[in-house]
């Protein structure tokens, strides 16, 4: 009797389960899934949407969970199964994020990227704990008149060697020649906004040429979607320098306003090499959702990035290992 029971409670299980329902469902995991993987699909017309998904595009993986309780309460088989597609396209894109920086190498040459805010409370202590990190270069953006001095006196033991443009500026523990800036600066805006220079670090590997810029800022609207038309013409002014530039190895550290995947990007990435592992998500400092923090070098390798505790920045600074 007990056998007969418990056959006819499966029955029932199997009954409420089915594959005919959940078509709907069973889409929406289909066009996360290609969405994942090819967010170019997406136009970038007004609103620049698709600019919009690329920067945030790690985020669209929560539809999975969510998808999977509308599958279940569902009791769709076909919605389940098709939860597949998108574990599998986030897992081929994000996947070899999740190792890690790793280890520091022997051979690594260490750089720290960080906008500093300029309305930090306590610069010192945020250059303090840069120079903490043991970098060999550190990149600082929104860096103010008042805030130079704190820098320049917290730095001078280990990093003799400086150079400012505007409001960004590099601390270095070898020699930079050739410094001059870099203008990125956008039509329409005034002649006193520098935020771009280059120099050249002579390392015991050899010279490389280091650029530290800052892009303009964009906005994000319910009704305007993202807005982003002068860090896209500063982001393409930065590419014509960095294509120009002749030294074969080249580091750029800055305040890029976008992630890597963001298509308005591509004028500075597509001269650049993939940067290593780890997402080292760097804004808003109080609960970082993207890495808008860049790391990028040419002819040498980023074997790991990683973002480092809050200062009194609203951006967290980010740290890599170079492989020179």
């Amino acid at each position: 009797m007990a056998g007969k029971q418990g056959a006819k409670r499966r029955n029932a299980v199997a009954r409420g389960w089915n594959w005919g329902r959940g078509r709907v469902l069973a889409a929406l995991c289909l066009l996360v899934a290609v969405l994942l993987a090819l967010p170019g699909l997406v136009p970038d017309g007004p609103g620049r949407m698709g600019s919009l998904l690329e920067t945030f595009l790690p985020w669209l993986g929560l539809a999975v969970p969510v998808l999977l309780v509308a599958a279940l309460l569902r009791r769709s088989f076909l919605a389940v199964t098709a939860l597949l597609l998108p574990v599998v396209s986030w897992s081929a894109v994000f996947g070899p994020l999740l190792s890690g920086a790793g280890p520091t190498p022997d051979d690594a040459f260490t750089v720290v990227q960080h906008n500093i805010s300029d309305v930090n409370p306590d610069p010192a202590a945020t250059a303090h704990a840069l120079a903490g990190t043991g970098a060999e270069l550190i990149a600082v953006e929104e860096l103010t008149a008042p805030a130079v001095p704190a820098f320049e006196a917290a730095l001078a033991g280990d990093y003799p060697h400086h150079a400012t443009r505007g409001t960004v500026g590099l601390w270095s523990k070898h020699p930079l020649g050739a410094v001059r800036p870099v203008d990125i600066r956008p039509s329409g805006v005034g002649e006193g906004w520098d935020r771009g220079l280059r120099a050249t670090a002579r390392t015991p590997r050899g010279e490389v040429a280091v650029y530290v810029a800052h892009l303009p800022s964009v906005r994000i609207g319910p009704t305007t979607g993202l807005t982003s038309g002068r860090r896209d013409e500063s982001a393409a002014l930065l590419g014509e320098a960095l294509a120009a530039e002749p030294l074969e190895r080249v580091i750029l550290l800055g305040d890029l306003n976008s992630t890597l995947d963001d298509r308005g990007l591509e004028p500075v990435t597509e001269l650049m090499d993939e940067p290593g592992p780890g997402f080292a998500f760097s804004w808003p400092a109080a609960f970082p959702v993207a890495r808008i923090d860049q790391i990028l070098t040419r002819s040498a390798t980023v074997t790991g990035i990683r973002s480092l505790p809050a200062t009194g920045s609203d951006h967290l600074p980010v740290v890599a290992d170079v492989r020179l």
